[in-house]
């Protein structure tokens, strides 16, 4: 059987990473997939989003098999910042950025394993499944491409999303449910100098809040965050508006609520205690997904992996990806590691032996 072509793997992965693709801009990646995709044979359809999204397109595209069985396979094709300009360093056997930047292996390590893999089954002249494909835009900071993707064009009843990172042969079967509070709490300003107990200072009754609420590893299946404070017009005036922006996250519905619900009441108990007005934003992002581990998806998944000699891993994760919004729309979807590691950091690395045996499993799978 014609083996995976290494050179040609790494050469157009650090091809795609070259390209600027930090989310929201994601035109000329998705022009150059578009182009790549169609000289494979794929039958390649440009899936319009908003203008606020993105000033490129969702990619859905088609490969028909021989075989019986359709999978849709998926990756996102923007990155987090700092991503513009990566100047890819490869060294005894590892890839990584030259330190100023992420590398963007999240995710196009996925995108060039499904690329390769299809080169080297149409090489071989084997049969392979029907393989659909859906690389997404702006999926960093909300799964919004995943989100505004348009499922009618889709026909396959289970997918893969390559976008985690672990050992390879890692299969993300369980993924939590995440919520968003944007909170805006209002005081009253002073003088800071002259009669500070006339005012209300916002950022004390959200000291109050947070210094009641539980925050961080909740449970095995919960954490909570506060990520964003943003407030205060001068040190001599007693702060009179704050915005707070956090979240929880759970595996299990019922525990995500209650954190919620706990959340929202302790921010409103010390806005009440203080003399302060609040308003909370809360919006779900995503829902959980729990896959079974016997399902045939899973077990066929387990046979190519082990068809290559890996080890399968099942595996739950506290990310969410585009895996959870595919799995809402009713598409049954895992989320599988290509071995990326430190992403989103400008020490983000991946092994080239890694990116070889996801591109295998690729090719067994599609191959079976």
């Amino acid at each position: 059987m014609t083996a995976i072509n290494q050179d040609r793997l790494v050469n157009h992965f650090i091809e795609l990473v070259k390209i600027d693709s930090e989310s929201r801009n994601e035109k000329q990646i998705a022009e150059t997939l578009t182009e790549q995709l169609g000289a494979l044979g794929f039958a390649v359809t440009r899936l319009p989003v908003a203008a606020e999204l993105s000033n490129g397109f969702n990619i859905y595209a088609k490969l028909a098999g021989e075989l019986n069985g359709s999978v849709l396979m998926s990756c996102h094709m923007d990155t987090v910042a700092p991503g513009i300009g990566i100047e890819p360093v490869i060294e005894d056997g590892i890839i990584r950025s030259a330190g100023d930047t992420i590398l963007g292996g999240d995710d196009k390590s996925g995108i060039a394993a499904i690329m390769e893999a299809v080169r080297v089954i149409k090489e071989s002249g084997n049969a392979h499944k029907t393989l659909e494909l859906a690389f997404t835009v702006f999926e960093e900071g909300g799964l919004h491409g995943s989100k505004n993707f348009d499922m009618s064009v889709v026909n396959s009843s289970e997918a893969i999303v390559l976008d985690s990172g672990g050992p390879i042969g890692t299969i993300i079967t369980v993924a939590p449910g995440q919520q968003n509070l944007k909170v805006t709490i209002k005081g009253k300003p002073a003088h800071a100098g002259l009669a500070p107990e006339e005012g209300v200072n916002a950022l004390t009754v959200a000291a109050d809040a947070i210094s009641q609420m539980k925050l961080s590893r909740i449970d095995a299946e919960t954490t909570a965050n506060i990520g964003v404070v943003n407030g205060g017009q001068a040190t001599n005036i007693v702060m009179p508006e704050l915005f707070i922006e956090a979240e929880a996250r759970s595996l299990n519905d019922d525990k995500l609520s209650a954190q919620v619900a706990h959340m929202v009441s302790t921010f409103e108990a010390a806005a009440e205690k203080h003399g302060a007005q609040i308003n909370i934003e809360t919006e779900r992002s995503y829902n959980a997904y729990n896959i079974d581990d016997k399902d045939p998806l899973v077990s066929d998944i387990q046979a190519a992996f082990s068809q290559c000699g890996v080890t399968p891993l099942l595996q739950s994760t506290g990310g969410g990806s585009d895996a959870n919004i595919f799995n809402e729309k009713g598409l049954k979807t895992v989320n599988l590691s290509t071995g990326m590691a430190k992403v989103h950091t400008t020490e983000e690395y991946i092994a080239v032996a890694d990116m070889v045996a996801i591109t295998e499993f690729v090719k067994a799978f599609l191959s079976r």
